[in-house]
């Protein structure tokens, strides 16, 4: 799920703004059935049939059904719709009659991301009160509250935080998962939440995936065999009844379908494969999900052979509701809606029809509720759809017990706070960690004596925030630091104590300089946090600028101390020059708050023997280059332990991975954004009608813009905007800044190749900084039947107020009027053909 919270939902300025603007009603094309053309269509009969084991009593059935006949439509559509807590008020809940509520990545009650646990309750409390409130002679349906416990209950500061999945994949333990499931789920219901989006069942083929880590492996059978587990932690078994009397939530299993499966690892991205692929790979998870009863199930924002999964009726209502005969609910992804052909963020009763029950609308949730109620009114959305939905809705509510539970505070496990990283918890999640541990290669080094003098260097030693990655306290897991996790321990911390304990001692020291020779070292190395399309890869190198710790391993062994590596990362990554420069790699994944797990593994007892063998075997292929289709270095599965036999090290090749990773001041070529860029189309006078072009043809702005692939250079390496007037903005930006102030000293240009076929009445290059700050430079491109680089010094915006050291979008397309141009590259460079003047 992408979750901006209310600084981005707000808007990255005017010009990227998302919107709470109702839109007109349009109709709905192709009956809302896209696939019907032939592509993206599945045929259900040829997937495995399942019988879905919750049974909802008589009794119960016949309350809902008695809750249904009382509902008046304006009821009924305010359950089917999510607004996030950033953008809503418990008033407005009571006004509207939602049927739940979410809180983004970056979303914390009252406006405070990182606010304490209780603030938490007490918005749960306030939230709960109104939608029960009947003064108006409603029904008064409790919402649900849904959030992301993808690790761990990890938006609150002092919970406790698991490994990523993917390390949880390589730890191969079953029963693991599901007491992982059932401590998270007792955690969640502290803060007075009943539903958590997880657990992620995707089955990662391409790790240049920014997600890639949230799934457990590569291999759809070891996917399957977790997910089952997960669902009975936090859910109990499928008769579990009333779950709220228990010490349970409601499970999601996301995002259906293939959502690890898109080409070359794009995150929200289209995935060209067969159906047979996409059934025996990224549908076996969905198997042990439906047997153990899963309450619900999200949508991907992704795309099957062209078609958005949010929009596919053939997918969702006719293999998930009608084969596999799924009886919860299926949620969209966050303003995933606004992807689906025809669709806007604002209005989309497509994906109602294909078997959307609740919309994910975040800050667009009033013009979606406006929308659906005036389609229903006016019979443009059948009632018998409208109540499917909410009926199953009622179902997960009713068997969750949420009709007749007090409020938050006043159930089972609510305000128990200790319980937020609770000894238990964290002895599981050290647990988890030791178990996840992947050991690539040991030359006798390990385990490390506890009595010696141990050197822990690397930019990632000490850093608790690297060590948890994305989804942790905030979206991308960054903007934190170590006092944000109370009772947490990094990798350093668990190593002194460890070495101390046995009468050591330890020195911290990042760049590996030290005070007193050491025995041995440990460097600790790898990627920093992030999350969704901010992790998407061009290949699988470590990012140049993470590979400093190299040389510090280098310069260590010259001086003849063992160096063991520690990695931290969310994929297999090619690190070739680490391993040749260690005499133990060991591969931590991203292991989260209990750092001391690490420990428990490397450092032996006083007797020189392990006090833990390694167990962790990778969960998928490691590359023997940043390409994966130059082979694999070690297969899916391959793990030493300490009785594995030694082996002399033979060098591995090392290739050029800072030049195969591309470079990084070309933000936009051959059709598509960078990895970790994006790019958009809005319109600045209409809040909420930004577009994140993804696949095409698509449509944006209410119909007033159709996007869609032209060539140049490569088949379809540009992208045309055919625009019948009114204001339109194209932007290339990426939600962390970029510091772009050594390219403006050095007289650097902003270029951007076009082709302008119509031109706009008015036209302009503009830029965004982190700060708001919004420069536009206007500009004369005249129409030509060519493409042509344009160039404008940078220097130009910054005189014109934008701060460099901190650019959010730093390409901006401005125009109004009626205008048709095609966008083929965005870059710095000075390799102008045309240099525009600085108005």
């Amino acid at each position: 799920m992408v979750h901006y919270g209310k600084a981005a939902a707000m808007g990255i300025a005017a010009l990227l703004l998302v919107s709470c603007a109702a839109s007109q009603p349009t109709q709905i094309a192709s009956a809302g059935y896209p696939e019907r053309e032939g592509a993206g269509l599945a045929h259900p009969e040829q997937w495995p049939a399942f019988a879905y084991p919750v049974a909802t009593p008589a009794a119960a059935q016949a309350r809902i059904a008695g809750l249904l006949a009382r509902m008046t439509l304006a009821e009924k559509i305010g359950q089917l719709v999510q607004a996030d807590i950033c953008c809503v008020t418990p008033e407005e809940v009571r006004t509207y009659n939602l049927g739940s509520v979410l809180n983004g990545g970056n979303s914390g009650p009252y406006g405070n991301d990182l606010a304490p646990a209780p603030d938490r309750l007490r918005l749960a409390d306030e939230f709960w009160a109104a939608s029960t409130d009947t003064s108006d002679g409603g029904v008064g349906i409790p919402l649900i509250w849904g959030t992301d416990a993808v690790h761990g209950h990890s938006n609150i500061v002092g919970a406790t935080i698991f490994p990523h999945n993917i390390g949880l994949g390589a730890a191969r333990d079953v029963a693991l998962i599901e007491r992982i499931g059932a401590a998270t789920a007792r955690e969640i219901r502290v803060t007075g939440q009943e539903w958590t989006f997880a657990p992620t069942v995707a089955v990662p083929q391409d790790f240049r995936w920014g997600r890639a880590y949230e799934g457990y492996s590569s291999d759809p059978a070891i996917v399957a065999s977790y997910v089952g587990a997960m669902v009975r932690g936090l859910q109990g078994g499928p008769d579990n009844h009333n779950l709220l009397a228990g010490p349970y939530v409601i499970a999601s299993t996301k995002h259906f379908l293939a959502d690890g499966g898109t080409d070359n690892g794009t995150d929200q991205g289209d995935s060209s494969i067969s159906e047979e692929e996409l059934r025996d790979i990224h549908g076996t998870p969905y198997g042990p999900a439906i047997a153990e009863g899963v309450s619900a199930v999200m949508a991907s924002f992704s795309s099957w052979q062209g078609v958005k999964m949010t929009g596919n009726h053939s997918l969702l209502s006719g293999v998930l509701k009608d084969r596999m005969d799924f009886g919860g609910f299926v949620v969209s992804d966050w303003n995933a809606h606004g992807q689906v052909a025809g669709c806007t963020n604002e209005s989309c009763p497509q994906a109602l029809i294909a078997g959307i029950d609740m919309y994910m609308a975040p800050d667009t949730w009033r013009p979606i509720y406006n929308d659906l109620l005036a389609r229903a009114q006016a019979g443009e959305i059948p009632l018998s759809r409208i109540d499917d939905a909410v009926t199953r809705i009622l179902r997960v509510k009713e068997r969750l017990g949420l009709l007749d539970a007090p409020r938050p505070s006043e159930r089972l496990l609510s305000g128990d706070f200790e319980l937020l990283g609770a000894p238990e918890h964290r002895d599981l999640a050290r647990e988890a960690v030791r178990r996840s541990l992947v050991l690539l290669r040991n030359d006798g080094v390990l385990p490390l004596a506890p009595g010696g003098r141990l050197l822990v260097a690397g930019d990632g030693a000490d850093d608790i925030a690297k060590q948890s990655g994305g989804w942790t306290l905030s979206w991308q897991g960054t903007g934190v630091t170590n006092v944000d996790f109370p009772g947490a321990t990094s990798i350093w911390s668990g190593l002194r104590a460890a070495v101390e304990a046995g009468g050591g001692s330890a020195e911290l020291s990042p760049d590996g300089s030290f005070t007193s020779r050491p025995d041995a070292a440990v460097v600790v190395f790898g990627e920093e946090p992030y999350a969704e399309f901010q992790g998407d890869r061009a290949t699988l190198a470590l990012d140049h600028a993470l590979t400093g710790p190299f040389a510090t391993m280098r310069a260590l062994r010259e001086q003849g101390i063992p160096v063991v590596a520690v990695m931290l990362t969310g994929r297999p990554l090619y690190v070739s020059e680490a391993l040749n420069n260690a005499d133990a790699f060991v591969v931590a994944w991203l292991p989260g708050s209990e750092g001391q797990g690490v420990a428990d593994v490397l450092v032996g007892d006083a007797g020189g023997a392990a006090r833990f063998d390694f167990t962790g075997t990778l969960p998928a292929a490691w590359p023997l280059t940043p390409d994966m289709a130059d082979g694999t270095l070690y297969p899916l599965g391959h793990g030493l332990t300490y009785a594995s036999p030694r082996s002399e090290w033979s060098e591995l090749p090392v290739v050029a991975a800072a030049a195969e990773a591309g470079d990084s001041r070309v933000w936009f070529a051959e059709g598509v954004p960078a990895a970790a860029w994006s790019l958009h189309i809005a319109d600045p006078s209409q809040p909420g009608s930004q577009t994140r072009v993804t696949t095409v043809p698509a449509e944006a702005m209410q119909g007033r813009a159709r996007i869609s692939a032209v060539n140049h250079v490569v088949q379809e390496g540009a992208r045309r905007f055919e625009i019948t007037g009114g204001e339109a903005a194209v932007s290339v930006s990426n939600i962390e800044p970029v510091d772009i102030t050594r390219e403006t000293n050095a007289d650097i240009m902003l270029l951007f190749t076009v082709k302008v076929d119509a031109a706009p009445a008015e036209i302009g290059v503009a830029m965004l900084g982190a700060d708001g700050a919004r420069a536009v430079n206007p500009v004369a491109l005249p129409a030509n039947a060519r493409f042509v680089r344009y160039g404008l010094p940078l220097k130009c915006l910054r005189e014109k107020g934008i701060d460099m050291a901190s650019v959010t979008a730093p390409f901006i397309l401005t125009s109004e009027g009626a205008g048709d141009l095609a966008l083929a590259e965005v870059r710095l460079g000075m390799d102008a053909e045309v240099v525009l003047p600085c108005a």
